[in-house]
């Protein structure tokens, strides 16, 4: 979580942020996973699920962009939300999920990582997971920020987004939210997690 986060605070390259991220985010699953009991194994492929519709959703923007202009610096981004609003919203919705804020599945998937840590006394281990997402918040919100709030003298012009990438792209966004908010997710996988929990 540590070396994930300290690197992509350095980072100006978006690919970059997103790839140290993806370090700190491995090491919340490892918290789950300390949790060894069922409501862990289901923790951590409830946050799996939420992670890679979050993942996904930032990854296609940044990869569209670039691939049509060739930008990839978080300076670059500034003003985006002036000229393609979709695709701002889209950063955002997986950005804030990446980022564990409510009401996005993000949030609901860290909390019960850390319940599944806190079942076994991990309590130093939470409290690091805890302040790794004070960190995290700093430069998702630095990425947020420049979208919504920054001007831009040249910014990233209108872009015509392919119909695949809006459905690919709004698949995402729906199940970052969808899945936090419709309980029966979690469930569901608590209930297929019987095997996994019982197994050892």
């Amino acid at each position: 979580m540590l070396v994930g986060n300290l690197f992509a605070l350095r980072q100006d390259k978006l690919k970059r942020l997103l790839a140290f991220s993806s370090i700190a985010q491995v090491g919340f699953i490892l918290v789950g996973i300390s949790g060894s009991s069922r409501g862990g194994s289901t923790a951590v492929v409830y946050f799996i699920l939420i992670y890679i519709f979050s993942n996904l959703g930032a990854f296609g923007v940044v990869s569209l962009i670039s691939a049509l202009t060739g930008k990839e610096s978080i300076e670059d981004y500034r003003g985006l939300y002036a000229t393609n609003p979709f695709l701002s919203w889209v950063m955002a919705v997986s950005l804030f999920s990446l980022a564990g804020i409510p009401p996005t599945a993000g949030f609901f998937g860290k909390f019960f990582l850390l319940m599944a840590g806190a079942e076994k006394g991990n309590y130093l281990l939470i409290i690091i997971a805890a302040l790794n997402m004070v960190i995290s918040l700093y430069y998702y919100l630095r990425v947020i920020k420049a979208i919504f709030m920054e001007a831009n003298p040249y910014p990233i012009g209108k872009l015509k987004v392919p119909l695949p990438a809006v459905i690919a792209m709004s698949v995402c966004v729906a199940g970052v939210i969808l899945t936090g908010l419709i309980g029966g997710v979690y469930d569901t996988i608590y209930s297929l997690s019987i095997g996994l929990g019982h197994g050892h």
